[in-house]
């Protein structure tokens, strides 16, 4: 879990360099998962005026939660990166979106069961890719802050181990055909839920501002560049004319 963290910080800061020239970037994060303790936050690049590009990432702390008076492991980590259109304009309402994104997970696996999510009473730990999409509601208000709505919904496909709550591990898990030696190594795909927010967030970068200030930065430097030429002239000839004039040899003085 740590190496995919890092790995996923160097991809972002990988992403994030060559964006940053040329579009408005958003950092945002989720209210949502922050009320259950998940970090999600997300930087958003906007592209044109109806598309954009965002790239995000959620980690989840929790080695463990308790549910029915079990501790079930919950800890996953999830790099996504998503392309958005806006039909109204960028951030000016409803967009739609299709994501692509890798996880690696040690968790036990929810499942809907009369109407309520319910954790197995096992867990597994693995890694896992998945392709989806998205639609949400996205506004700027008061100028350079952004209001974010969304729900994405994508195929996942995960490769794993699996375990009975004390670690043993299952050796035969559930498969359509059983091999002919014990492996505990399994795998599943499954249309899943991918995402689901209320993210605020603000710009922090604008690169028509950038370019203003950096001309203005650079006139200012001329300007004193200017001044301080046309002052250092004078200067010197006001300290060559304020030297005392030594005497002539041979002088007398009355």
């Amino acid at each position: 879990m740590k190496r995919f963290g890092i790995s996923s910080l160097l991809l972002l800061a990988s992403l994030l360099r060559p964006a940053a020239t040329d579009a408005q970037i958003y950092a945002k994060l989720n209210g949502l998962y922050a009320l259950v303790g998940v970090v999600n936050p997300a930087v958003e690049f906007r592209l044109t005026d109806h598309s954009a590009f965002q790239t995000e990432f959620v980690y989840s702390p929790w080695k463990s939660i308790n549910v029915d008076g079990q501790s079930k492991p919950m800890h996953f980590g999830i790099f996504l990166n998503e392309y958005r259109y806006y039909f109204r304009g960028y951030a000016r309402g409803w967009y739609v979106g299709g994501n692509a994104g890798m996880m690696a997970f040690r968790m036990s696996k929810p499942y809907i069961e009369n109407w309520g999510i319910h954790l197995e009473n096992r867990y597994s730990k693995g890694y896992g890719f998945m392709f989806g999409a998205c639609a949400g509601y996205e506004r700027i208000f008061r100028k350079r802050w952004v209001f974010d709505v969304f729900f994405g919904w994508s195929w996942m496909t995960s490769f794993y181990n699996g375990y009975d709550l004390d670690g043993r591990t299952q050796m035969e898990p559930h498969r359509p055909v059983q091999p002919l030696h014990p492996d505990p190594f399994n795998g599943s795909s499954e249309w899943y839920p991918n995402k689901i927010g209320i993210s605020i967030g603000i710009r922090i970068y604008d690169p028509e501002l950038h370019r203003q200030r950096s001309e203005t930065r650079r006139l200012r430097k001329a300007a004193r560049s200017a001044a301080s030429y046309g002052k250092t002239p004078a200067a010197d000839r006001g300290s060559r004319m304020s030297r005392p004039v030594p005497a002539a040899s041979g002088s007398v003085s009355k």
